[in-house]
């Protein structure tokens, strides 16, 4: 069905060629999607290394690849401008992110604006965090709070757009309780946005709750598992200053034993990671979508690139 799906859509269209956005792929997928997220590059050494291992990544051929708009939601021009390039190399559905960080309603129609007017036909629609060095978020003048305000201003200011949000299987770190939080993101649902992708968790339990939730709370849209293939102690730790997830013990203490060994804690993390997307296809989650942090190497570790490439149906 979805060979003869595209088959028809060229037939309509046979001089241009058809970019499919990421809810359509997910509606009429026969496996799981496989995508990637990027964030814009702050130097010149980091741009060298993103720009070759974006290219590397192309062989991997996601169904989708996202792009960050940074820490603290900064640089939507550099966003902009690293999805342009991505779809460049040839990775045909580009989803940049957009937040309410530091930008007014005027400033947000003109971005989201541009974004339509250059092509793009998904939008990854966050608040965002707060700048770094504050506590609280804080809305700019004229701005939005929330982002089931920013979702619906985008569904309504572009009603073609495919719209995804964020999720949070352990909460997110504002909410009171994971209650609260299921509301928030039916209310983001409910505004307008097609998809759902979750911030990264470590246990798949985690995850298969959080869908159980979802549903009982009569959210339908597509429920995406997000997953960081973990490299070290310091990137846990990290990473955990500003998201919520609890680590497993046995994958605690299996790191703890490495870490003066870097490559065998990035052996241990890689296969935790291999085991939660077999499992997590098995039970039929609709796609992977992989925090690599632009460290395309790790996609290329044997064992990671060969169950992406099953994920794939290669």
């Amino acid at each position: 069905m979805p060979g003869l799906f595209l088959c028809l859509l060229i037939s309509v269209y046979p001089d241009k060629q058809i970019y499919m956005t990421v809810i359509q792929k997910l509606k009429i997928a026969e496996r799981p999607l496989v995508s990637v997220e990027f964030f814009p590059p702050k130097t010149g050494i980091a741009h060298n290394t993103f720009n070759k291992g974006a290219g590397e990544l192309t062989c991997l051929t996601p169904d989708f690849v996202s792009v960050t708009c940074g820490a603290g939601g900064s640089a939507s021009g550099s966003t902009l401008e690293i999805s342009k390039q991505l779809r460049g190399l040839g990775y045909d559905t580009v989803m940049p992110h957009c937040t309410c960080v530091g930008v007014s309603r005027g400033e947000l129609a003109r971005l989201t604006d541009e974004i339509v007017a250059q092509g793009f036909r998904n939008i990854m629609a966050l608040r965002g965090d707060p700048p770094r060095g504050e506590k609280f978020f804080k809305p700019a003048a004229d701005g939005f709070r929330y982002a089931a305000e920013l979702i619906y201003f985008l569904r309504q200011r572009h009603p073609q757009l495919c719209i995804g949000t964020a999720g949070y299987p352990e909460k997110h770190p504002e909410a009171y309780n994971k209650a609260e939080d299921i509301r928030h993101l039916k209310e983001k649902v409910d505004a307008g946005a097609d998809f759902v992708t979750t911030q990264l968790f470590l246990h798949n339990h985690v995850y298969f709750e959080f869908v159980e939730k979802c549903r009982a709370a009569g959210i339908a849209a597509p429920v995406v598992p997000g997953l960081l293939p973990v490299i070290s102690l310091e990137q846990i730790n990290r990473m955990r200053t500003f998201c919520e997830f609890h680590v497993p013990d046995v994958l605690l203490r299996n790191l703890e034993a490495a870490q003066n060994d870097p490559v065998k804690m990035e052996r241990i993390g890689l296969y935790w990671a291999i085991e939660q997307i077999s499992e997590l296809v098995e039970s039929g989650a609709p796609g992977i979508h992989l925090y690599l942090l632009n460290r395309a190497k790790t996609a290329f570790y044997p064992e990671l690139f060969a169950c992406l490439s099953r994920v794939r149906g290669r």
